[in-house]
């Protein structure tokens, strides 16, 4: 269930470690009210950390587009897979070591910086392989590095995501890759990034912080990552995670906390009370009734998706089957707006 927080999140936990897409920002616009949720919680003195599973761009292009959308973000802000892949070579491998790149220059430049080489040519004898998502991977690229994987080479993917946002849809990510290079090579890699832990340990090596707090819209990275790490974690939904995702979450993809948006992290988090036949915060209550949620009352965008929540994970502890969702529609959503009207 729900943990409760009797002070704000930016005074409960000295850094924020943002997920990017649908948290801060969607495709090349901010998240509306992002900027100014992120100032404020800056300015009560949480340190910002924006952690990216995506190892095309080096997190000096992913810091000049979050000053670009008004956010002041440094470029050691930026923590990405492709520098936890980068880790996790580095201390298996002797400096200067050749490593073949299935990838961009999100992987050349964080192999680099961790005393590297990136090859992308069998003659350089490389002597373990990276890959992550780039758009402009050569097919020749990847069936050497396949080869490499299959002779045994020590082999690390930034990621396993299978998709990846673009301004058409979402399209194929890099775990669509991992997945046919494993196939080929009859072998499973090492991951980096989210839902695995070693991101998140590489973002507090290099930001610092002792109290760190996740924050996500994703259930099968951010969140699941977050449990996996060891981290409490807060989960926004403005990307993602809809209604029907939320009420079916398993233990090890839960939040610590949910809120409508980054406005969450200013905020105390009470958790809802128990009642007869369901939950009540702030105005709100819910209960279960023939399987499916019945919301009712009045009040915040974010206490209401405190008791939808809680009362849809009772439910689906105690029965083993997930609430519908057709009756219960959360604040905001199309179906709450006045529709058009008609006149003389």
């Amino acid at each position: 269930m729900l943990k409760a927080s009797e002070a704000a999140l930016w005074e409960a936990y000295d850094v924020a470690m943002l997920d990017l897409d649908g948290v801060v920002y969607v495709g090349a616009d901010a998240v509306p009210g992002a900027p100014g949720h992120l100032a404020k919680a800056a300015a009560a003195g949480m340190h910002l950390a924006y952690v990216t599973n995506n190892a095309s761009r080096p997190p000096s292009t992913v810091a000049e587009h979050l000053r670009e959308l008004g956010i002041d973000a440094a470029d050691d802000d930026v923590v990405g897979s492709a520098q936890a892949a980068a880790r996790l070579l580095s201390e298996r491998l002797d400096p200067g070591a050749p490593v073949f790149v299935i990838g961009g220059i999100g992987l050349f430049e964080a192999l680099e910086e961790r005393g590297l080489r990136p090859v992308q040519n069998l003659d350089d004898d490389p002597v373990a392989v990276v890959s992550g998502y780039h758009p402009d991977v050569l097919w020749r690229t990847v069936m050497a590095g396949a080869l490499l994987v299959q002779r045994g080479l020590l082999w690390v993917a930034s990621n396993t995501d299978m998709t990846v946002p673009t301004p058409d849809g979402k399209a194929p990510g890099n775990g669509v890759l991992v997945e046919t290079v494993a196939r080929f090579a009859g072998r499973q890699p090492i991951v980096a990034g989210k839902p695995q832990p070693p991101l998140f340990e590489e973002t507090l090596r290099r930001v610092g912080g002792s109290h760190p707090l996740v924050v996500g819209d994703r259930l099968d990275t951010d969140i699941e990552g977050a449990v996996n790490t060891g981290y409490d974690s807060l989960l926004v939904m403005t990307g993602v995670t809809g209604l029907d995702a939320l009420v079916a979450a398993t233990p090890g993809l839960r939040p610590s906390y949910v809120a409508a948006d980054l406005g969450g992290l200013s905020t105390p988090h009470p958790v809802p009370a128990a009642t007869e036949g369901g939950f009540r915060l702030g105005g709100w209550s819910g209960t279960v009734e023939d399987g499916a949620l019945r919301m009712g009352g009045d009040g915040t965008a974010d206490d209401w998706w405190r008791v939808a929540a809680t009362t849809a994970w009772q439910h689906l502890d105690e029965t083993g089957q997930p609430v519908g969702t057709e009756d219960a529609r959360p604040p905001g959503s199309v179906s709450d707006q006045p529709g058009p009207t008609t006149g003389a």
